[in-house]
């Protein structure tokens, strides 16, 4: 009998890219279900979440788990085929949850700072953040990749797919800022990585590029969402 898995989110949501690309990782049919996450919330997304109310949401055989990266978990553990999400290494599983904790917390803000920015002023100041952060994120790659393709080794893994998720909106802020931050001179290897990341199946199909992003904001900027 053919598994039932729906997917509750958006395709500009970073968070539900994030398991949109895990499940295709996992070669996992499912159903995108896009929900309402402003003004009136899609009863299906209350019901499901309850708690955050908030996406993506993955429904499982009638039974919902909420939050990005334990979803991946959830994934990992439920179809435990090849690939792997997570490291099998308790350390380098630890190493992996520490920098994807490290991106939620500071990437998204920055981001967010150089798309939404009321000033020129404040753009430069949110790619100055920015631009710190990614450099962190290169030393990182260094570390992790051990001089291979992906933060994961030779195949794209946990912390692979968290950053990816978010290089749609980081494109999109350079865009809007008007300041490069994400280039072979400042982050070579990033560079090299998000390129590799980008062309593979499993991400390309889901992954929304910084054209769709900028319109957003300015659906926004307009009144009407379309996140």
């Amino acid at each position: 009998m053919a598994e039932e898995v729906k997917l509750l989110g958006r395709r500009l949501s970073p968070f539900s890219t994030r398991v949109a690309i895990a499940l295709n990782l996992k070669e996992v049919s499912y159903e995108f279900v896009k929900v309402e996450i402003f003004g009136q919330k899609s009863e299906i997304l209350l019901e499901c979440n309850p708690v955050y109310k908030k996406i993506p949401v993955l429904i499982h055989h009638g039974k919902p788990i909420c939050e990005s990266m334990i979803i991946l978990q959830y994934i990992d553990d439920v179809w435990a085929r090849n690939p792997s999400i997570l490291p099998s290494h308790p350390y380098y599983r630890a190493i992996a949850r520490f920098w994807v904790t490290y991106i939620d917390n500071n990437l998204l803000i920055t981001i967010w700072g150089m798309m939404m920015a009321a000033s020129k002023e404040a753009a430069k100041e949110a790619a100055g953040r920015a631009a710190e952060i990614l450099q962190t994120l290169e030393e990182a790659f260094k570390q992790c990749s051990q001089g291979k393709d992906f933060f994961g080794g030779d195949a794209i893994g946990y912390l692979d797919i968290a950053l990816g998720s978010f290089l749609g909106p980081l494109k999109a802020g350079e865009k809007l800022s008007n300041v490069e931050i994400f280039d072979e001179k400042t982050v070579p290897l990033l560079v090299g990585w998000a390129e590799r990341f980008s062309k593979l199946d499993a991400v390309k199909e889901v992954l929304a590029d910084a054209e769709e992003y900028i319109e957003m904001v300015q659906s926004m900027n307009d009144g009407v969402p379309t996140v």
